[in-house]
């Protein structure tokens, strides 16, 4: 039967803006610069993505960052996740701004679940003043030795259990701030001894231990989260190959859609890192991951990355019925979550210095409260000696 398509040019016409509408809802995408150029403004309205994310390099003050965004938002027709990642110690992109938030590792050593709560809800003011509504974070990677010179203080304990005390309390901090979480980064990074943002990590631990302590986080809070981020290492035992779980449909769809049950949305790591690249060019990569079940592909700087993955997607899909609805998939999961989140329903509303004042005495206040406590654990600690 011939293509109706060849027969009538505005039904190509019609499926082609249909694809690259869907296509454009699984990105979210970084860019240079501190202000709305008209190159920027070009690629975000013809691409119109489901988020843009901003980096240090984004941020030079409170009122121009929120310009910024509001600037981003004015060019996309949809809710804009505009993202951060906001952890708090070493991943701190406020802290010229606002100034610097404990650790991850430095809340948790305090014991108080308050704290965590508090540092959850000051960390999630800070964004929504700034113009953010999502923030990639907490990292709920376990806090083993390989990992120790990659994580760090990002990591707050071996113990799954206590990990999922902590991300429990801060989540529900950026909730009570109107932010969006999201835990990272599946299925785990706590054995991998080498960082992602150069190399591919190769964890060779059995699918029983996996199970058991770097998924539990995952596992147990399957319910409560709102995104979860994949990282790229590659875990043999499970998947018997050399990809990165990014790239895995044995990992998104088979462990984390499947066998967990997870309903959220589920984010890539930026596909630009070391990590995933090593598998293949970003436009390889970026489809890939969704056809292995993501739905938000993170590809966090360089233009000409985010327009060759947008262009591949699009052929991928014109090309291909199955992975056309894969895209559909995604696309109607992000609108929908879209329409019901609270934190995307309401733009922030601008910033003042004012605010930004506010804001920091709060955050240093709340470093006060981190430092005291932590030194009253301590002697607690001694005292039972």
């Amino acid at each position: 039967m011939p293509d109706p398509t060849m027969r009538n040019p505005s039904i190509r016409k019609k499926t082609d803006s249909s694809i690259r509408a869907s296509i454009g809802q699984l990105l979210i995408i970084g860019f240079d610069g501190i202000e709305m150029l008209e190159g920027l403004a070009s690629l975000l309205t013809r691409i119109q993505p489901a988020g843009v994310i901003l980096f240090a390099r984004n941020i030079n003050g409170g009122e121009q960052t929120s310009k910024l965004l509001k600037d981003s938002r004015a060019c996309v027709s949809t809710p804009l996740f505009t993202c951060v990642d906001m952890e708090g110690g070493r991943v701190d992109r406020f802290r010229n701004v606002t100034g610097s938030s404990p650790s991850a590792a430095d809340v948790f050593a305090t014991g108080s679940r308050k704290l965590f709560r508090k540092h959850g809800r000051v960390i999630g003011e800070s964004c929504r003043a700034l113009g953010f509504n999502t923030d990639f974070a907490p990292v709920v990677d376990l806090a083993f030795e390989a990992s120790k010179t990659v994580m760090s203080s990002r990591a707050v304990s071996a113990d799954p259990k206590q990990t999922v005390v902590y991300a429990r309390e801060f989540l529900a901090g950026l909730r009570s701030a109107k932010v969006v979480g999201s835990a990272k980064h599946f299925p785990g990074l706590g054995e991998a001894n080498l960082d992602t943002h150069q190399e591919l990590p190769s964890v060779d631990k059995p699918w029983k231990q996996l199970w058991a302590s770097d998924l539990y986080p995952y596992r147990i809070m399957r319910r409560e989260l709102p995104m979860i981020l994949i990282g790229h290492a590659n875990y043999p035992a499970v998947t018997r190959d050399a990809s990165p779980a990014s790239l895995s449909r044995k990992w998104i769809t088979g462990v984390l859609r499947q066998k967990i049950g997870y309903r959220g949305l589920v984010v890539s790591d930026d596909l630009e890192m070391g990590g995933v690249l090593k598998a293949g060019p970003i436009d390889h990569a970026a489809v890939e991951f969704i056809r292995a079940g993501g739905d938000l592909c993170l590809i966090c700087h360089i233009e000409e990355y985010v327009t060759r993955s947008y262009e591949e997607l699009i052929k991928t899909a014109e090309r291909e019925p199955k992975f056309a609805r894969r895209v559909k998939e995604s696309a109607s999961r992000v609108l929908a979550f879209k329409k019901r989140s609270l934190a995307l329903k309401n733009p922030p509303p601008a910033t003042s210095p004012a605010k930004l004042e506010r804001l920091s005495r709060r955050l240093w206040e709340f470093g006060e409260e981190v430092r005291l406590a932590t030194l009253r654990t301590k002697e607690l600690m001694i005292g039972n000696l």
